[in-house]
């Protein structure tokens, strides 16, 4: 590989204006960091009892119960919704646990939605860093995990994924509607530090996160994935629109299996600009497996370019963060072939501040 911007730590300070790489690489000491504060958090009887949880926030403040609910889809023993909107579903009432995710605290739509759980009475826990999220949770003396972000230096709430995932982890495993073992976590965190030697800036040959970004320049992303990857996957794509400002879309398979192949045809214009990356596993059932492999033949066939990536990871939480681990990475590196500062959302900002007039 040819030397590169990617390649220097001084190039990338230079674009890199407020040190989201940091926040890339400290994601193993966010997870440790939340898991230790989680671990002797209790909840009141009251809290326990619930027959569904409801989880709202927007953007990055969502991504952990996207990952959740993927993940744990099988273990999960009540009904679980991600709601990223002003209103609560009609169902909501007092058996309902409802998740208040917002890092910055100033959501519109999660302050909507939390005016709206204590008119329905429901049960209410909030994870934030402050605003006036965090003066409702004192004033309603709710359930709170209120985010110290220390390992996240860039201060962009998509990148305290970390601690947004694993909050929202130490909030459910305290009411005992997960079971994560601190051996379970101390391997993931094991496994993230030692992929971090091979996707830094120093790693400069078989740097998996940087020949995806540059398999990945100017080219529009589709990235395929299923069952526990489904969440992982999401953050991945979240962060390549954030931060590397890059046109992407989602599939899942078996899904698209019936459907997308189809489309595949035209426009013909269109196949040098797309790059596919579908995320497989081998801990993904024996008929998704096979599916997977058929449906990169088909895209191959079709003279578009893919990529398949294999998880390795011992267990499925290993793997949702070594998924997100990699794009933190890809997407960062993609901001800089791209030329530009991640940390900004100049249109995001726009559409808010016109919103808001």
């Amino acid at each position: 590989m040819k030397t590169s911007i990617l390649d220097s730590r001084d190039q990338i300070k230079e674009l890199d204006k407020t040190n989201v790489l940091g926040s890339v690489e400290q994601l193993p000491d966010q997870i440790e960091h939340t898991w230790e504060q989680l671990k002797s958090f209790e909840l009141s009887n009251q809290h326990k009892d619930i027959k569904n949880i409801v989880v709202n926030g927007m953007g990055g403040s969502a991504l952990g119960a996207r990952v959740i609910k993927s993940l744990y889809k099988n273990e999960l023993s009540v009904p679980f919704e991600v709601v990223n909107h002003y209103q609560l579903p009609n169902y909501v009432d007092e058996k309902t646990l409802v998740v208040l995710s917002s890092y910055s605290g100033t959501t519109e739509e999660t302050l909507a939605a939390a005016e709206d759980a204590q008119k329905r009475n429901a049960k209410i826990a909030v994870i934030t860093a402050g605003g006036k999220l965090k003066e409702l949770a004192e004033k309603g003396n709710y359930p709170s995990f209120i985010i110290d972000p220390k390992f996240n230096p860039s201060n962009q709430p998509r990148m305290a994924i970390g601690y947004s995932v694993f909050g929202q982890l130490g909030l459910f495993n305290a009411l005992g509607l997960l079971h994560i073992s601190d051996e379970e976590v101390a391997h993931t965190i094991q496994l993230l530090r030692a992929h971090a030697k091979f996707l830094a800036p120093e790693s400069i040959e078989n740097n998996t996160a940087k020949l995806l970004a540059f398999s990945a320049l100017d080219k529009m992303l589709i990235l395929i994935s299923a069952e526990h990857l489904e969440g992982a996957t999401h953050v991945f794509n979240n962060q390549l629109n954030e931060n590397a400002k890059n046109l992407t879309a989602e599939l899942l398979i078996p899904e698209m299996n019936h459907h997308y192949l189809e489309s595949l045809s035209f426009p013909k214009h269109l196949k040098d600009g797309i790059y596919y990356v579908l995320f497989n596993s081998g801990l993904f059932s024996d008929h998704i497996q096979k599916r997977f492999a058929l449906t990169k033949d088909v895209i191959e066939m079709n003279a578009f370019s893919a990529e398949m990536v294999m998880s390795v990871g011992k267990s499925k939480l290993q793997q949702v963060w070594e998924v997100i681990q990699l794009g933190a990475f890809t997407n960062f590196y993609l901001a800089m072939l791209n030329g530009v500062d991640p940390a900004p959302i100049p249109w995001v900002d726009y559409f808010k501040e016109k919103l808001a007039k």
